[in-house]
């Protein structure tokens, strides 16, 4: 499967945003699709994800009560709406996806083996 973000682009602090991400393929509903992100001079790390199936959903603790995650299975398109934002969330964005993903790795990036091409947020201050 292919993955494509879109979405970011400059926003100021307390502002929303939401990123896209559409997937070329078939079969899209039996993948579990994430959000990973990685700010200037930091670690990668994860934000958000959305099982196959039950369409349950993760987050990290940094990102709980502010970011949602949803997936349009007819789309082929999974979202991450994100409110509240402060500076600190800047970061290149990452759609990841990974097909009949066990629950106990949702948050673990090694276990994706599909990445989008990263799309950029900026949050200002």
């Amino acid at each position: 499967v292919q993955l494509q973000a879109s979405g970011g682009g400059l926003v100021q602090a307390g502002g929303s945003r939401r990123l896209s991400c559409i997937a070329s393929g078939r079969s899209f509903n039996i993948y579990t699709l994430a959000w990973f992100r990685q700010a200037p001079g930091k670690d990668r790390e994860f934000a958000a994800a959305i099982r196959y199936g039950t369409s349950a959903t993760y987050y990290s603790d940094s990102v709980k009560g502010r970011f949602t995650i949803s997936r349009d299975n007819a789309k082929n398109t999974v979202y991450l709406q994100m409110d509240s934002l402060q500076p600190e969330d800047t970061a290149v964005y990452y759609c990841v996806a990974a097909c009949f993903l066990h629950d106990d790795y949702y948050n673990t990036e090694r276990y994706y083996n599909f990445w989008g091409q990263g799309t950029l947020v900026t949050v200002s201050s």
